[in-house]
């Protein structure tokens, strides 16, 4: 057992150990925000879904034993007193393990009750292969033994509540090793030519390619980096179901799906090193567009969901992914993402504007990605500054890309629609020293301590001096130790595990620190880069964060987080990069 892997480490408790294009990782995760004692083989195909249980075994009792996982990028061990387990992905569906001084037992994740649902088991004839048929993901695991000897076979052909699994062992001193296949209906008895440890070295040089082209600036300064690159690269999957492109999912825990704004910030941090990649992710909800034009809420491989719709950020994410990409993207690649961007927005319009009314307004506040900000507490079905912001910012890419496009009438249309916006914007929302919210039906208004009151500052450079400087004022109120709390930490509304009441969150954190830089306040939004990486770089790459203890909340292994590290990041270090030329110069 010579596979030595390199790279950065982690937790599996915190983040699926996965590769690239996979459907599912090993985790103790089997449902949500539920560990198990095991690891287990986790499916994301119609929802999640814990399929295999992975136990360590002493081989002189048969006993479960204690052992410590960890993990790199392109290896997975267990280690114990008596011995170690490795675990490396040959392919995105298809796992190899080698052990020596410790048995394994691979078993159905579930007790179940009727011979309906749950998992089938039997051996396969003529073959030292064991299939699970596994009825809530519709897929089958075979466990082929390549080397070693199957010690028990527990429940083959079972119905009803028998355990079932597979128990492999070696003798003294020898190795035992398996591979573990995903497929559909049927595949050919596994055959692989390569050893374990080629295996380890190919997985980890797919990966260093990825790193190297995702975060190619990375330094001793950036030491997330890396690690944060691991998260996109694992929590990827291919095209299957109604994921239409290559995708990445928010997390391989419970949170695994593509929600139509988190996929902006995994398309930014991807643009520069893997431009195809990230125009797949930017363009991926746009493919389920309804006939009114909106967006779903989220997409999964066996799910599309409509109840509610995510803020429209996408203009502001375009022309920052156009800045980003290598090349200008080709005509009919502009033609086709004006078009969505236009159906996009005319249903925030069309559907989302009240009669006589200038502004847009949300449902609920899911639709604006902040479900519970203290802004909707004296209504949901409200007229927001945040809202008109990005819209705003939508309709002015917009006549950029008309503009380009030779379509000098629109960009005309999208110019006066911006300006209009905007101003009603200042006209009804403004009141001299901040923004307030409204009901969408008229009347009175109201003001909170939620961070997303002052979400406006996304404007940036299009903002009076006056008002950036009233909310950068106002932002700062919001800043802790470790980044911008998304509600005041004064506020009687304050939670430190809130979600959207307390709590850090990264996409927050990227807007309101680009808005700042545009607006002119650079030293704001260098202390708001600055702490948040430094919070990554310390608690890793929730969901959120503790605001006052910067503790890691939730989901553990977010990828729209880690993406927003990389993004400030980089910026970073070209600022620092080019300060040091200009002192050097």
């Amino acid at each position: 057992m010579t596979a030595a892997p390199s790279g950065p480490a982690f937790s599996v408790h915190d983040i699926p150990f996965s590769t690239r294009g996979s459907w599912f990782g090993i985790s103790p995760v089997v449902a949500e925000k539920t560990y198990a004692e095991d690891l287990h083989l986790v499916s994301h195909q119609n929802g999640m879904h814990a399929v295999l249980r992975l136990v360590p075994l002493d081989p002189a009792t048969g006993d479960r034993t204690a052992t410590d996982p960890h993990a790199t990028p392109s290896l997975l061990s267990w280690t114990g007193s008596e011995g170690r387990i490795d675990l490396t992905y040959e392919s995105p569906d298809t796992v190899r393990l080698r052990g020596a001084g410790l048995s394994l037992h691979i078993g159905a994740a579930a007790t179940v009750l009727t011979p309906f649902s749950g998992t089938y088991f039997y051996r396969e004839p003529g073959a030292d292969a064991y299939v699970f048929t596994s009825y809530e993901t519709g897929r089958r695991y075979r466990v082929t033994v390549l080397s070693g000897t199957v010690t028990e076979a527990l429940g083959t052909q079972s119905l009803g509540s028998a355990a079932r699994g597979v128990t492999i062992d070696a003798e003294a001193g020898a190795a035992w090793e398996l591979a573990v296949e995903e497929y559909q209906t049927a595949r050919r008895p596994y055959a692989s030519s390569a050893p374990f440890d080629q295996i380890v070295d190919t997985a980890r040089a797919a990966f260093d390619v990825f790193a190297d082209s995702v975060a190619p600036w990375r330094t001793s300064k950036t030491p997330a980096a890396e690690l944060a690159a691991y998260v996109l690269w694992s929590a990827s999957v291919r095209p299957l179901g109604f994921v239409t492109r290559p995708a990445v999912l928010m997390s391989k825990h419970w949170m695994d799906k593509v929600w139509s704004w988190d996929h902006c910030f995994n398309s930014l941090a991807l643009a520069a090193g893997s431009p195809t990649f990230a125009l797949d992710q930017f363009s991926l909800p746009f493919d389920h567009q309804d006939e009114t034009g909106a967006l779903p809420d989220s997409v999964t491989h066996s799910e599309i969901l409509y109840n509610f719709v995510k803020p429209p950020i996408h203009g502001w994410a375009l022309r920052h992914l156009r800045q980003r990409l290598r090349d200008p993207l080709s005509q009919a690649e502009l033609t086709q993402v004006y078009d969505r961007l236009v159906r996009w927005t005319d249903f925030w319009l069309t559907m989302r504007r009240a009669p006589g009314s200038a502004l847009p307004h949300y449902q609920h506040g899911n639709d604006s990605g902040w479900d519970n900000a203290t802004t909707f507490d004296s209504g949901r079905v409200i007229v927001s500054a945040d809202l008109s912001a990005f819209l705003v910012l939508q309709l002015r890419e917009l006549a950029d890309l008309a503009d380009e496009l030779g379509l000098t009438d629109d960009t005309h249309k999208w110019t006066r629609t911006a300006d209009v916006t905007q101003a009603a914007l200042l006209d009804e929302l403004w009141t001299g020293d901040r923004f307030v919210a409204r009901s969408a039906d008229g009347g009175a208004t109201w003001t909170s301590h939620s961070l997303l009151d002052l979400m406006p500052i996304v404007l940036g450079e299009h903002l009076p001096e006056s008002i950036s400087d009233a909310l950068a004022d106002r932002i700062e109120a919001h800043l802790t130790q470790y980044g911008l709390a998304t509600e005041r930490p004064t506020s009687p509304h304050y939670l430190d595990d809130g979600y959207w009441r307390g709590p850090i969150w990264a996409p927050s954190t990227v807007l309101i620190e680009d808005g700042l830089r545009r607006a002119g306040h650079g030293r704001l939004a260098d202390e708001i880069s600055s702490r948040f990486r430094a919070l990554c770089e310390t608690s890793g790459f929730a969901e959120n964060f503790d605001a006052l203890t910067g503790a890691g909340l939730r989901d553990r292994a977010y990828t729209w987080t880690a993406s927003s590290y990389l993004l400030l990041a980089e910026a970073h270090e070209f600022r620092r990069a080019e300060a040091a030329e200009a002192v050097g110069g």
